[in-house]
This record gives structure tokens, sequence and C-alpha cells, in this order.
């Protein structure tokens, strides 16, 4: 049984997220009751909901909507990672207003902003005081930014890091040597986890198992089955397969994984990581 750790769901009624409108396939409305469908049929269990980049304004609104799924009776929902702007005034106040029975975890997305942004003191000094609070912050960069990454997690060594979707390698476009060296001195920093989430994204249509096998492999090796995680990254990963692909993929992968590593892989690690 696996923990998603990294679901997004879309409500444009109640929430806006203006960069949809630049993914077509991706701009409607993506329900919690749709995803249980096929989440309980391939093992998923729980779930994190993974910040959507939603407008500023909504960040409350976006933690209140998780907060009553939770709710629901036998809802796979566990918690939430709170999209936040660590660059701002008045970050501190928002991270003590935070209900820690909801949020889990925060995320900046940072591969839409200036490179800047994550090297600035203000920026630095917030992801630390996350790291104080307890909560992991999540790194979404390209591959080339993953040099960020780790000049990040060397500013904030208290903090506790998790890799979104392995770097976002350049599977499509062949990149596989830069990926990797930046990778495996990522992997040196041992505040730093990795997730495997939704990498088929990021691969050409016609990909197959083998494609994804060498940066799943070489993420494994670096990191540890003791400091990666699983996610879905749905509906981000059906630009280019479906959830049950996903899963099945990632089954595939690991299968010649010990019991136990493929328990801390699937679900330890993430409880661990996120106080779930």
């Amino acid at each position: 049984m696996f923990i998603d750790t990294h679901l997004h769901l879309v409500a444009r009624d109640r929430i806006s997220y203006p960069w949809l409108k630049d993914v077509p396939p991706l701009d409607q409305d993506w329900t919690y009751d749709a995803y249980e469908v096929t989440a309980k049929r391939i093992g998923i269990h729980r779930v994190l909901h993974m910040e959507v980049d939603c407008a500023p304004d909504c960040i409350e609104t976006e933690n209140t909507f998780i907060a009553e799924l939770m709710a629901r009776p036998a809802s796979l929902v566990c918690g939430a990672i709170s999209s936040a702007r660590p660059e701002a005034d008045g970050f501190e106040a928002f991270l003590n207003d935070l209900d820690p029975k909801v949020v889990k975890g925060i995320r900046r997305v940072l591969h839409v902003m200036p490179d800047a942004l994550s090297q600035s003191d203000v920026f630095r000094a917030n992801v630390q005081r996350i790291g104080k609070k307890g909560l992991p912050f999540d790194i979404c960069v390209l591959q080339r930014q993953l040099d960020l990454a780790i000049e990040l997690a060397d500013a904030c060594p208290n903090t506790v890091f998790v890799l979104d979707h392995c770097g976002v390698p350049d599977i499509a476009g062949g990149g596989y040597n830069d990926w990797a060296k930046s990778i495996s001195h990522l992997a040196e920093r041992p505040n730093v986890n990795a997730k495997v989430s939704g990498i088929s994204a990021y691969a050409k249509p016609d990909w197959t198992l083998e494609t994804l096998r060498p940066y799943v492999e070489h993420i494994i090796e670096n990191f540890g089955w003791k400091r990666v995680v699983w996610g879905s990254d749905s509906p981000v990963c059906t630009l280019n397969s479906s959830l049950d692909q996903w899963m099945a993929a990632t089954q595939a992968l690991i299968a010649d994984a010990s019991e136990t590593e493929r328990n801390a892989f699937a679900r330890e690690n993430a409880k661990r990581i996120w106080s779930i």
C-alpha cells in the first residue's frame, strides 16, 4: 500500500490558478471523488495534497478545502503541503497561523520564478523558520536549477527538504548525464530526500519502462531507500500516462527490491518525513 505524497486537486469554483490557462489539458476541475476511485483500485491508502500554485490570496482557501476533505468519513487525505511565499513580508505570521493538524509541509514553486529568489537572505531565513517549525520544504526546480537546490539545502542545514519529481529530468531531451551528476551532488546533503513522482510527464509520449528506469535507479542509488518517497503528481502525470499506468511502472521498477525497501519507499519514509 502506498502513500501518495503529491496529489493536486483543482476546484476552480473556489480557487484561482492563474497558470492553468497556459496548459489546456489540465485546465479543468480535478476532483477528489474521481481520484479516489482509481487510488483505491491501485493500492493508494493515504494521500498528501500538494498545493497547486494558486493565486496568493487563495492559499488559505486551498488549505481550508483540504481540511474539509480530511474531515470526510474514511477520507484518504491525511494532510496538505501548503503553498507559501517565503520571500514575502509577514511570512513568519503566516507560518504561525497554519493549522498543524492540516498542514504537514510547505512548498514554493521555484521553476517559474527568477533564480535569485531562493538565493535571497529573506527567503533562506524563512525556509530556516520552516525547519524550526518541524515542517519539510518541497523543492520544485527544473533540471537546470539543481545547483540552486544544493545551495538552498546548504544554507538551511536544519530544514528537511524533499526534491520533487526527481529534479524534473529532461528525459525527452536526453539530458541524463548532467542531471545525474547534479543529483549525485545534491544527495550528499543528508537533509534532502527525493520524491519519485510522475516523471513519465517529462518523457516522450512513446516512453517505456526502460525509458524511466535509469532515472529512478539513479535516484534510489544515490539517496538510498530511506530517503525516497513516491508521488503520483496527478493530474500532471496524465499529460503522458494515466495514474494507474504510472503506478504500474513504479511497481515494476521496484520489483527486485526487498520488502523492507519497498515499504520504506511506498509509505514508511513519508510517515516519518511529514509526521503523518
